[in-house]
């Protein structure tokens, strides 16, 4: 399957996960690194609507930004992943590749897929049995986005898809494909 190259303006479900299905974050430390080297690569060129971060893989729903750039948008995600690697590499004195490449990316064209996919993310630690309520798992956006305290997540722009707060979270409790 040949990915698409991303494009300005436009949503994306990016996901990826670790090779043969090898952890890509083992402690909480490797999870906040991981966020600090996301922030530092893409907030530059991505608005980041909901994330989730799982043993061995991860999903992200993010709306390119128009803005101009050095290099292609896929660039900046390589980057990410290449930098978690050398520094995963190194604490755990490990000498191969971490993620699958490319990493895949679908473009969201629908709002029902949009609100799907924001589902599926916050409630893929339930799925997996890390927890059993999704507003308990930390590495994830779904507490971020209920809350009142500042965030970089487009927090208003995606309760704004469910309409009210309230709605989102009903949304969340409920069975969806």
């Amino acid at each position: 399957m040949k990915h698409p190259l991303l494009e300005k303006g436009k949503y994306y479900h990016i996901y990826n996960k670790g090779r043969q299905s090898e952890n890509l974050f083992r402690e909480n430390e490797n999870y906040s690194h991981f966020l600090r080297l996301y922030e530092k690569n893409i907030d530059s060129i991505a608005e980041t609507y909901a994330w989730v971060l799982l043993g061995n893989h991860f999903h992200l729903l993010i709306k390119t930004r128009t803005v101009e750039t050095s290099k292609p948008l896929y660039q900046y995600f390589s980057n990410l992943f290449n930098t978690y690697t050398k520094s995963y590499n190194k604490r755990y004195k490990r000498y191969r590749p971490l993620f699958v490449s490319p990493f895949k990316r679908i473009e969201i064209t629908s709002n029902i897929y949009f609100k799907n996919l924001v589902h599926y993310i916050h409630n893929n630690p339930v799925h997996h049995g890390f927890c059993d309520r999704l507003q308990d798992y930390p590495w994830s956006s779904y507490g971020s986005i209920i809350s009142l305290k500042p965030t970089k997540l487009e927090r208003n722009k995606l309760i704004g898809f469910f309409d009210t707060t309230g709605n989102f979270i009903d949304y969340h409790n409920q069975k969806h494909e």
